[in-house]
């Protein structure tokens, strides 16, 4: 029997989707949508379905913790050495692929076919007919090539795109056509017309995107990051931009967030910014996993995307 908390600011949302599915073993099921909520319930929950910023601070409380499903495919909140680690931990891979890949094309598509130029053109009264670019014969890179980067490489093959992809060690996508690794940067970026990077943030993709990777990048790429902000050298993208370099760059996130209003990005020609929302959190689609997730571990076997706490993710 399992007694399961809901932790997130769309509890309310999340908890007739849950109750919806009936789920077996199920003792208690309560919501909240902060920590005091959740400590206020006096209860010792061993499941634990939130977002990670708020599940840190109630995880200490939880003696009877078995099993954390997040809410993001982010996790950093919950590991930090300090916190304890005696649980398994799951994160939200397998969510988000659509949504980044419907994100990720959208712009490439825009950038391709001069969207913004043609609607300049019509306010100006103007008739442009400048033939426009296409995806197809492109390349694409992408770092990472995970849940989400497998998603954008097979969009990628949709466009008769070329992909490389640049991972640790694994070869899985049968969508990539050439993989690299470990020394083997520098090369993934020479030729690309377009950098994405969808890495999480770890000790070993902190500043990847530097000076020295940017200037392999042939002159007119264009770099998207949907991934972490802490995986971009901020002033090197900056110059990158402001020289010409790269001919625009799209960025989702950011070290910092919300992006102070000192930073050089506000001010960066051809730099567009989201403000992290690429790939929102749809309830449904989360309730889902965690509902095929808790089958799972009612049954006795593992959950999907377990998170590694040494690797961050």
């Amino acid at each position: 029997m399992s007694r399961v908390l809901i932790l997130s600011k769309n509890a309310a949302e999340y908890r007739p989707l849950v109750e919806a599915a009936r789920l077996p073993g199920l003792e208690k099921l309560a919501a909240a949508t902060n920590p005091s909520e959740a400590l206020a319930l006096e209860d010792d929950f061993d499941v634990v379905f939130g977002e990670p910023s708020l599940v840190r601070n109630v995880i200490t409380q939880l003696s009877k913790l078995r099993w954390v499903q997040a809410t993001y495919a982010g996790v950093e909140p919950l590991l930090d050495p300090t916190l304890r680690r005696d649980y398994l931990l799951t994160n939200a891979r397998g969510v988000f692929g659509g949504l980044m890949s419907e994100y990720v094309f959208g712009y490439l598509l825009q950038h391709e076919r001069r969207m913004v130029e043609r609607y300049r053109a019509q306010q100006e009264l103007r008739w442009d007919r400048t033939i426009t670019g296409t995806l197809r014969g492109k390349t694409i890179g992408l770092l990472g090539v995970g849940s989400i980067g497998t998603v954008l490489a097979g969009t990628a093959r949709h466009f008769d795109m070329a992909v490389r992809g640049y991972t640790r060690a694994s070869e899985s996508c049968p969508d990539v056509n050439t993989y690299y690794h470990g020394s083997q940067l520098l090369d993934f970026a020479d030729g690309l017309d377009y950098l994405v990077t969808v890495l999480p943030n770890t000790r070993e993709t902190v500043r990847i995107v530097d000076a020295s990777l940017l200037a392999r990048l042939p002159a007119g790429a264009v770099f998207i990051n949907v991934g972490r902000g802490s995986t971009v050298e901020d002033n090197s993208l900056v110059d990158a931009l402001r020289t010409g370099k790269l001919a625009a760059a799209v960025l989702d996130v950011f070290e910092q967030e919300p992006l102070p209003t000192e930073h050089p990005f506000w001010h960066t020609p051809n730099l567009l910014m989201t403000f992290h929302t690429s790939a929102p959190s749809i309830p449904a689609d989360l309730a889902r996993l965690f509902i095929e997730n808790y089958c799972r571990y009612e049954a006795g076997q593992t959950p999907l995307h377990a998170v590694d706490f040494e690797r961050g993710y």
